[in-house]
This record gives C-alpha cells, sequence and structure tokens, in this order.
C-alpha cells in the first residue's frame, strides 16, 4: 500500500504532467493561428498536413490527443 506521501508525490507529477500537456496543445494552437497569419487561406491544407502530425506527436509523447 502506498503511503500519503507517495500518494501526494504522485499527485503532483500527475499535476505537472497535466500542464505540460496543457501547454504543447496550447503551443500547437498557437502554432495553427501563426501559420493561418502568414497563409490565411491555407486552413485546410494545414490540417491535412500539420495537424496529424502535432496529434502524433502529442499522442507518442503524452498519450493524448
Amino acid at each position: 500500500m502506498a503511503s500519503e506521501a507517495e500518494i501526494l508525490e504522485e499527485s503532483r507529477r500527475v499535476r505537472r504532467l497535466q500542464v505540460v500537456v496543457e501547454e504543447a496543445a496550447e503551443l500547437v494552437a498557437s502554432t495553427r493561428r501563426f501559420a493561418l497569419s502568414l497563409f490565411p487561406d491555407k486552413g485546410p491544407t494545414y490540417d491535412l498536413i500539420y495537424a496529424p502530425r502535432f496529434r502524433r506527436l502529442m499522442w507518442e509523447k503524452y498519450r493524448v490527443v
């Protein structure tokens, strides 16, 4: 059985991971906005080429989409 200290430490690590994943998702969204500011009419192209790559990276690194 896990001690209270171990449970607290795991909770801290889980929260830290959640923060990093949220930051990564925000970075992906910001990247899309930046790309569309450079190429306003290329949203579908971005979604076709880059969105799957970012989803794959998020899955490989954090196991979330």
